[in-house]
């Protein structure tokens, strides 16, 4: 399981911080994901905590095939050239968010997709699972900086039953193999109107 984040600060700006950003999510996933998705046995798991925000819908459509049905490869360049625009200041006038969680969480889950289409037939033969999960918000010392209002939170031990849930399942559900899950369903990677 891969879940790292690096800390974002309110009042800092996006060049500042998408560096650490960059290599801990997005770096630190991509890694995973070579280094162990070659490991892994005929009934594993290999799974990267991600967010709902890893979905195309967080992003303005122009930007939807620089992720869907990217390889590996491609993910890699694109974040490499969104952080480059995120540097040199036109990350905006190409359409990324501000916010660099956003990109970051999208690239998350459009890598974790990239190596599960390569894998899936096999995979599924062999009752193995590739995905990505969203525990939702969590009251945490990275989400607290974020949110006002943690009402609807989940204490981290509630938050991780639904994740244990699903690497501990007898046998993998197709249907969720490759998705970001949540709670135990799948959260839509593309929505079905563009907005």
């Amino acid at each position: 399981m891969s879940n790292a984040v690096g800390p974002l600060e309110p009042g800092k700006g996006p060049a500042e911080q998408v560096d650490e950003f960059v290599d801990v999510a997005n770096l630190g996933a991509q890694y995973v994901l070579r280094a162990f998705g070659p490991r892994v046995r005929a009934g594993g798991r290999l799974v990267v905590v991600a967010s709902s925000l890893g979905t195309l819908g967080q992003l303005p459509q122009e930007l939807w095939g620089r992720f869907d049905g990217a390889s590996l490869e491609d993910v890699e360049k694109v974040v490499e050239e969104w952080r480059a625009a995120v540097h040199d200041g036109t990350a905006g006038e190409l359409g990324w968010p501000e916010w660099v969680n956003v990109p970051s969480k999208v690239a998350q889950v459009a890598a974790v997709r990239a190596v599960a289409a390569e894998r899936r037939e096999k995979d599924l033969r062999e009752d193995t699972l590739v995905a990505s999960v969203c525990p939702g918000l969590v009251d945490t010392r990275a989400s607290r900086p974020w949110f006002d209002d943690f009402s609807e939170a989940k204490s981290p031990q509630d938050a991780v039953q639904p994740i244990v849930d699903l690497l501990l399942a007898e046998h993998v559900d197709p249907a969720l193999y490759g998705e970001l899950i949540r709670d135990g369903k799948v959260v839509e990677w593309k929505p079905s109107t563009p907005r």
